[in-house]
Protein backbone atom coordinates (compact mmCIF):
# COMPACT_ATOMS: atom_id res chain seq x y z
CA UNK A 1 0.00 0.00 0.00
CA UNK A 2 2.55 2.31 0.47
CA UNK A 3 4.66 1.91 -2.83
CA UNK A 4 0.93 3.05 -4.39
CA UNK A 5 0.71 6.27 -1.79
CA UNK A 6 4.61 6.73 -3.13
CA UNK A 7 3.76 6.88 -7.02
CA UNK A 8 0.66 8.86 -6.82
CA UNK A 9 2.48 11.79 -5.21
CA UNK A 10 5.80 11.35 -7.26
CA UNK A 11 4.91 14.29 -10.08
CA UNK A 12 4.85 12.69 -13.52
CA UNK A 13 7.71 14.94 -15.89
CA UNK A 14 5.63 16.05 -18.09
CA UNK A 15 4.14 18.32 -15.21
CA UNK A 16 7.78 19.60 -14.39
CA UNK A 17 8.35 20.54 -17.65
CA UNK A 18 5.05 22.18 -18.88
CA UNK A 19 4.73 26.01 -18.57
CA UNK A 20 1.51 27.05 -16.55
CA UNK A 21 -1.34 27.80 -18.35
CA UNK A 22 -1.83 31.65 -18.45
CA UNK A 23 -5.84 30.80 -16.75
CA UNK A 24 -3.67 28.96 -14.07
CA UNK A 25 -1.30 31.94 -12.97
CA UNK A 26 -1.80 34.49 -10.59
CA UNK A 27 -1.20 38.38 -11.02
CA UNK A 28 2.42 39.34 -9.45
CA UNK A 29 3.74 41.95 -7.86
CA UNK A 30 6.42 44.23 -9.46
CA UNK A 31 8.79 46.26 -7.59
CA UNK A 32 11.25 48.60 -8.47
CA UNK A 33 13.80 48.72 -5.88
CA UNK A 34 11.45 49.62 -2.71
CA UNK A 35 8.74 50.95 -4.98
CA UNK A 36 5.77 49.13 -6.41
CA UNK A 37 5.49 49.69 -9.72
CA UNK A 38 2.44 47.58 -10.50
CA UNK A 39 0.87 44.16 -11.07
CA UNK A 40 1.33 42.34 -14.05
CA UNK A 41 -2.36 40.04 -14.80
CA UNK A 42 -1.47 37.29 -16.97
CA UNK A 43 -4.45 37.10 -19.55
CA UNK A 44 -4.99 35.41 -23.10
CA UNK A 45 -1.45 36.37 -25.19
CA UNK A 46 0.50 37.45 -22.03
CA UNK A 47 0.48 39.61 -18.72
CA UNK A 48 -1.31 43.22 -18.83
CA UNK A 49 0.88 45.53 -16.62
CA UNK A 50 -1.39 47.95 -14.04
CA UNK A 51 0.41 50.33 -12.27
CA UNK A 52 0.40 51.06 -8.84
CA UNK A 53 2.48 54.51 -9.19
CA UNK A 54 1.85 57.55 -11.21
CA UNK A 55 5.79 57.43 -12.73
CA UNK A 56 4.91 54.04 -13.94
CA UNK A 57 1.56 55.27 -16.09
CA UNK A 58 2.98 54.94 -19.32
CA UNK A 59 3.18 51.01 -19.06
CA UNK A 60 -0.54 51.28 -17.39
CA UNK A 61 -2.64 48.58 -19.53
CA UNK A 62 0.52 47.28 -21.52
CA UNK A 63 0.66 43.49 -22.90
CA UNK A 64 3.59 42.12 -22.41
CA UNK A 65 4.53 38.88 -23.11
CA UNK A 66 5.96 37.37 -19.72
CA UNK A 67 6.34 38.96 -16.54
CA UNK A 68 10.52 38.84 -16.93
CA UNK A 69 9.26 41.67 -19.82
CA UNK A 70 7.34 43.58 -17.91
CA UNK A 71 9.86 43.61 -15.21
CA UNK A 72 12.08 44.80 -17.29
CA UNK A 73 10.11 47.43 -18.76
CA UNK A 74 9.46 48.98 -15.13
CA UNK A 75 13.16 48.85 -14.48
CA UNK A 76 14.19 50.47 -17.63
CA UNK A 77 11.36 52.95 -16.88
CA UNK A 78 12.93 53.82 -13.69
CA UNK A 79 16.43 55.08 -14.87
CA UNK A 80 16.81 58.52 -14.82
CA UNK A 81 16.46 60.25 -18.27
CA UNK A 82 14.18 56.84 -19.44
CA UNK A 83 11.81 57.82 -21.97
CA UNK A 84 8.64 55.79 -21.73
CA UNK A 85 7.57 53.30 -24.62
CA UNK A 86 5.05 55.58 -26.00
CA UNK A 87 7.27 58.15 -26.52
CA UNK A 88 9.85 56.16 -28.31
CA UNK A 89 7.41 54.56 -30.62
CA UNK A 90 7.48 55.84 -34.27
CA UNK A 91 5.29 58.14 -35.31
CA UNK A 92 2.68 57.78 -38.06
CA UNK A 93 3.46 59.43 -41.14
CA UNK A 94 0.25 61.61 -42.49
Amino acid sequence: MSASITTALKPSLSAITDPTPHDQMTARVIEVGETTAGIAVPEHGGVRFYSSERSFDTLDGTLFRSFEQATRAARERSRPGARSIRQTAPALAV
